[in-house]
């Protein structure tokens, strides 16, 4: 529990290169995660800077972001005034009983405590809402992806960020606990293709934003993130201009009985 609220409120000293390097979701990964969905209003659950958020617009849902980090709520209501943002996390969330029909939760379910929060979901959605957790994940069936990985460390890539590992690492996130008995019905997941255009640089600090890199000790960091470097200006795929970085969305959804 220490390490992981560690990681998790590491995001805010990097909100402003979070907001500009993280990528968005596919919007046909955000729609499945909806389909089930009674209506249109949605909570946006460990918002972060408003990726996720931004993609809901777009799609033409009620949206209400809740975001725990003050760093990242700022830069959220920068990017997105017209969203209504508020400070609070997934344990403790401000909104009343039966008040959104789905929670969907970008690139944040694993650092929810399910025992507490799953108590607290399933108290603000309506009958029948849905729960959804996504994830950008990387195609590591394709070679440069897999050596990157094998190059950067689980502190950049780590088993929730490729294709290969997603599932079994986010599957036991939503097994029944005090927080989920008898409120939630199977779990599904499903993955969605996805791309980024970017540089090496970019690449380098889109990976520099992960938890694991960011609480590292600087001259670690820059270790690491020289070596990535390093890799990338070596490989024909990516050492010259833009490349489209092989992504899928993942999406781990299930229903409120």
């Amino acid at each position: 529990m220490e390490e992981r609220l560690r990681l998790s409120s590491s995001f805010g000293a990097a909100a402003t290169a979070y907001a500009e390097h993280r990528p968005d979701y596919a919007e046909v990964a955000v729609r499945w995660a909806l389909e089930l969905a009674p209506g249109p209003r949605i909570l946006d659950l460990g918002a972060g800077t408003g990726k996720l958020s931004a993609t809901l617009v777009a799609l033409g849902a009620d949206v209400v972001a809740v975001e725990p980090d003050p760093a990242m709520l700022t830069e959220l209501r920068r990017v997105l005034p017209a969203v209504r943002a508020l400070p609070g996390s997934a344990e403790a969330i401000p909104l009343p009983d039966a008040s959104v029909d789905a929670v969907l939760a970008g690139n944040a379910l694993h650092w929810f405590d399910m025992a507490v929060a799953g108590a607290e979901i399933a108290r603000v959605l309506a009958p029948g809402g849905t729960l959804a957790g996504l994830w950008n994940i990387m195609d590591d069936r394709i070679d440069w992806i897999a050596e990157l990985e094998r190059v950067s460390g689980s502190a950049a890539i780590g088993p929730r960020d490729t294709l290969s590992s997603w599932r079994a690492a986010t599957a036991d996130l939503l097994v029944p606990s005090p927080g989920l008995v008898a409120r939630f019905g199977a779990r599904e997941q499903a993955e969605f293709p996805h791309g980024q255009r970017r540089t090496a640089d970019s690449l380098v600090a889109t990976l520099a934003t992960r938890a694991g890199m960011l609480v590292m000790a600087d001259p670690d960091r820059e270790a690491a993130l020289g070596g990535i470097r390093a890799f990338l200006g070596n490989r024909p795929e990516t050492a010259q201009g833009e490349f489209t970085l092989p992504m899928l969305t993942g999406v781990l959804r299930v229903r409120r009985l």
